[in-house]
């Protein structure tokens, strides 16, 4: 009799390459999953007043339920992209559906504060083993061209849609039902998945070879003592003991990671990722991009404790965006037929910059419609440009052989980025203080949010001295 190992290791059912509804098939498995790892990141936002209500968390401590998640998250995506090289991505994407499914009862399932952190850090090791997973796959299956820009902008329009739907998901059943339920909803998505990856997904070649271990270890280690110094600045101060030794040991394990990537015979992070000026580019304005989204955390906040909005509500607060988001997000492969990837992606770095300026105006005062909606829409108009192009130029002319390293550092910026710019926006807002609860968190939403507005300002000078120049370069050599 057959065994499940046996079955999930055997190839998926042959299919013609060239038949498009396999290949559709193929990218709704891989965007299914992602979307939950993606949703997962901000379902928690608009349910942040219950669970510090149920579970006692402080103001700061709330911002761990996240961190947990996204630092291990990513700070193991790398391990995670490299595990897939060695065993297989389609087995490696396989298990670590099971991982996340399983994780995310657990977080649904806790009772106490220890309990929903640690929790959240076990969802991040599936996660970090299914993102890199998923992009692999998606690479492998669609040659670079048309097909892929198609199969990238769909990606990437889950990774924009993740985090908005995520708010307002979570905003929903937080109303309705709790805010344990989005967790609960994981378990059968998963399973679905499971299912349909086993029968369809096709295997990838395994290769030889062994993990970096200390490479894995000291960006984890390093990213987290930074996040962990960053936190305690909010409650010690800059100069304290507990701030500066966690920063100095997160500095130092960095840059020990970087010797040790330079020496190493297989190292998690071929640095020769970097020698393409537009892939370099692409990693810091996504890890800029990505973190400037994570003031939506205080945003979620603001609308419940300033309108004194439900959750549901609140999360419907987010629906311009949404929506605004998918519309241009299906565009963006006609767009990229007619106009150059560049463009396109400045063009939707400006707007997302130009609506969290807009909105980092909001006071105690602000009504929705002018102060909140319509720089949503904006915003969402530039998440829905800029995240395909920006993808894309992180792992468009990687060696078939680097696939999954560099499909991990891609989602790896995204995730550190997420961790530090939270930290930093956290530490920054809770030096405000006007002695009004609503007024507080008025003050404090409209700093981060002026945080968030600086760090997108400098994902536009990323965009216009690295990836423009870059490909304008490679433009005129093909020439």
């Amino acid at each position: 009799m057959t065994t499940i190992a046996q079955r999930v290791s055997a190839p998926a059912t042959e299919k013609p390459k060239g038949d498009p509804a396999y290949a559709m098939l193929i990218l709704a498995i891989i965007c299914i999953s992602y979307f939950m790892v993606i949703l997962d990141n901000s379902i928690v936002f608009t349910g942040l007043p219950q669970i510090r209500s149920d579970l006692g968390f402080s103001e700061t401590g709330l911002s761990w339920i996240t961190n947990a998640y996204v630092l291990v998250f990513g700070g193991l995506l790398l391990l995670g992209a490299r595990a897939g090289d060695l065993f297989g991505h389609r087995r490696v994407f396989l298990s670590s559906l099971v991982v996340f499914s399983l994780t995310s009862l657990l977080v649904g399932a806790a009772q106490s504060q220890w309990w929903l952190i640690s929790a959240r850090a076990l969802q991040g090791i599936g996660a970090a083993v299914l993102a890199p997973s998923a992009l692999s796959l998606l690479t492998r299956s669609f040659a670079e061209g048309r097909a892929r820009n198609r199969a990238m902008a769909a990606y990437s329009a889950v990774a924009g849609l993740g985090a908005a739907v995520g708010l307002v998901v979570g905003g929903l059943v937080a109303d309705l039902v709790s805010w344990r339920a989005g967790f609960f909803l994981n378990v059968p998505i998963g399973i679905v998945m499971v299912v349909l990856a086993v029968r369809f997904l096709p295997e990838t070649d395994r290769r030889r070879g062994r993990f970096d271990v200390t490479g894995a270890l000291l960006a984890t280690l390093g990213s987290t003592a930074l996040v962990l110094g960053i936190v305690n600045a909010a409650d010690f101060g800059w100069t304290a003991p507990l701030t500066l030794i966690p920063l100095l040991a997160g500095a130092v394990m960095l840059g020990l990671f970087v010797r040790v990537e330079r020496r190493a015979a297989q190292p998690i992070v071929p640095l020769r990722l970097f020698a393409s000026r537009e892939r370099s580019g692409a990693y810091i304005t996504r890890m800029l991009y990505m973190g400037a989204m994570m003031s939506f955390f205080f945003t979620a906040q603001f609308v419940q404790s300033v309108y004194h909005w439900t959750p549901l509500q609140a999360g419907l607060s987010f629906l311009p965006m949404t929506l605004v988001n998918f519309v241009f997000a299906v565009q963006v492969p006609r767009l990229l037929e007619r106009a150059r990837k560049p463009l396109v992606l400045l063009t939707g770095v400006a707007l997302t910059t130009a609506g969290m300026v807009w909105l980092s105006c909001l006071g105690l005062h602000t009504s929705y419609l002018t102060g909140v909606g319509l720089p949503m829409v904006l915003i969402g108009a530039g998440q829905g440009l800029a995240l395909a192009p920006l993808t894309s130029s992180g792992v468009d002319g990687v060696a078939p052989a680097d696939a999954g390293a560099g499909a991990g550092l891609a989602n790896t910026v995204h995730q550190i980025g997420s961790a530090l710019s939270l930290s930093i926006l956290t530490a920054v807002a809770a030096a405000v203080s006007t002695g009004h609860e609503a007024a507080d968190i008025a003050a404090r939403s409209g700093t981060a949010l002026t945080g968030s507005a600086v760090l997108l300002a400098l994902a536009v000078v990323a965009v216009v001295t690295l990836i423009v120049p870059s490909q304008a370069t490679r433009n005129e050599r093909s020439l």
